[in-house]
């Protein structure tokens, strides 16, 4: 089989963040890195290292948390990479997968994997507590509204002359989900 390319995935979860570190002194031949949150795999650069990746490819991570904060899918990428002959390496734990590996590693993976995701979830829980705190003090207002109290009246009659959702969302430059809450918004209104 010939020898692939070393390939990089650094992440971190804000722009403030730095990669530099994660890879350091790693020879690559090519570097894929996002700047967000390890909650899900639907990340840019992580889906085209993926799809970048082939056969004798050598995946390099710093660290398991940082490839997947979630055990489930921390197993699953590992899984995928390895049946199709790409070998996953963790700098940081020191592991190595190829699809070959043995049950000691693997208990390895998914114990080291459960920790990245306990400390999410206590991540969660402590910004959850630290916003409850600062509602009660008012110092916590929310997410500034996606539109000003004019927006959100012409998109009410926009929608009611027959707009399509898309269309709205598109001129008013938010999703389809944020026309859908202010609509809903003013349903409910309506109700009570």
């Amino acid at each position: 089989m010939p020898k692939g390319q070393a390939v990089g995935y650094v992440r971190v979860s804000s722009l403030l963040q730095n990669t530099a570190r994660q890879l350091d002194g790693v020879p690559l031949d090519k570097l894929f890195e996002d700047r967000a949150s390890g909650k899900d795999t639907q990340r840019p650069q992580l889906v085209a290292c993926l799809a970048h990746l082939r056969e004798g490819d050598t995946l390099h991570v710093h660290s398991m948390d940082r490839l997947a904060r979630n055990v489930d899918d921390l197993r699953r990428l590992v899984k995928e990479l390895t049946v199709r002959g790409v070998v996953v390496r963790f700098q940081k734990e020191g592991l190595t997968f190829t699809g070959e590996d043995s049950p000691m590693s693997n208990l390895l993976l998914s114990m080291l994997g459960a920790v990245a995701e306990f400390e999410r979830a206590l991540i969660l829980e402590r910004q959850r507590e630290g916003i409850a705190v600062a509602k009660t003090q008012g110092v916590y207002k929310g997410r500034k509204p996606s539109l000003s109290p004019v927006q959100a009246d012409e998109l009410r009659v926009r929608a009611a002359a027959g707009e399509s959702k898309s269309q709205l969302a598109r001129a008013f430059s938010v999703s389809r989900d944020t026309v859908y809450t202010y609509l809903n918004i003013t349903m409910a209104a309506k109700e009570a």
